[in-house]
């Protein structure tokens, strides 16, 4: 696992992008084709912006997934994960992807969409993921205490309230209330089956959950503590997040 310290959050998200897209290029030079993830949320906006701009990238030869959807969400909700993934990045690029993978949270039969997800990405190794870190430590929708033990790659997870009331305080809903207690989550193992792991994690409020992932033990209580374990995990911080973390450089 790599710390990088940047001074701006417009920074954090080059050097973020910057790295990801190297696993892009490298991935298309080696075998003609690349797999990633792609996570949502405030974190994400200088990184998502920042890979737009990077240049000599076949777009057409990648294939995405989606990280983690709200059950029951609606692509025309303001907070729908698909919605934001399409407008942010999808739809700004110059070249289509060659597919982009979509979690149908709206789903009659949240089981059977996580089964029809599984079969896909089962046949794309994933070369780089883009994730971030919640205010309570989890990594993707995988809450503490998180599952590290099942190998299903999507699986469905029950929102606790420090996560709902991140997405509230984050600006995607008006209530509490309106903010699902349940998501279709990529798993803590797929996560980790991803060759290179680019973790975006700016803004004071997630010091405390960046202090439990770089210096606690690796403990399903702590989910994204799990990274210390991959050997391309790379997580992109600014001074506010970095707050409570010493001797990092």
């Amino acid at each position: 696992m790599q710390v990088t310290i940047s001074e701006t959050k417009q920074e954090l998200g080059r050097r973020a992008a910057g790295y990801g897209a190297e696993c892009i290029r490298h991935a298309i030079a080696e075998r003609g084709e690349a797999n990633i993830i792609l996570a949502t949320g405030a974190s994400q906006f200088e990184m998502l912006s920042a890979l737009l701009e990077e240049q000599d990238i076949d777009w057409s030869r990648v294939t995405a997934f989606h990280l983690d959807e709200y059950v029951g969400m609606d692509t025309t909700h303001p907070a729908s994960f698909r919605k934001y993934l399409k407008e942010r990045f999808v739809e700004r690029l110059t070249t289509p992807l060659r597919a982009f993978h979509l979690i149908l949270g709206e789903s009659v039969d949240s089981a059977s969409e996580c089964r029809r997800l599984n079969e896909i990405i089962t046949q794309y190794p994933i070369d780089v993921a883009f994730v971030g870190i919640g205010e309570n430590g989890h990594l993707a929708f995988n809450d503490p205490p998180a599952d590290f033990e099942t190998d299903d790659p999507y699986i469905v997870v029950n929102l606790d309230e420090p996560c709902r009331r991140q997405q509230l305080g984050e600006g995607w809903f008006a209530t509490l209330e309106e903010v699902p207690k349940q998501a279709i989550s990529m798993s803590i193992r797929q996560v980790m089956k991803s060759r290179a792991i680019v973790c975006s994690v700016p803004d004071l409020r997630k010091a405390k959950a960046v202090k439990l992932t770089l210096k606690s033990e690796v403990s399903p209580f702590a989910p994204a503590s799990i990274l210390q374990l991959h050997p391309f995990a790379h997580i992109y911080l600014d001074p506010n997040s970095a707050s409570l973390v010493d001797g990092q450089e």
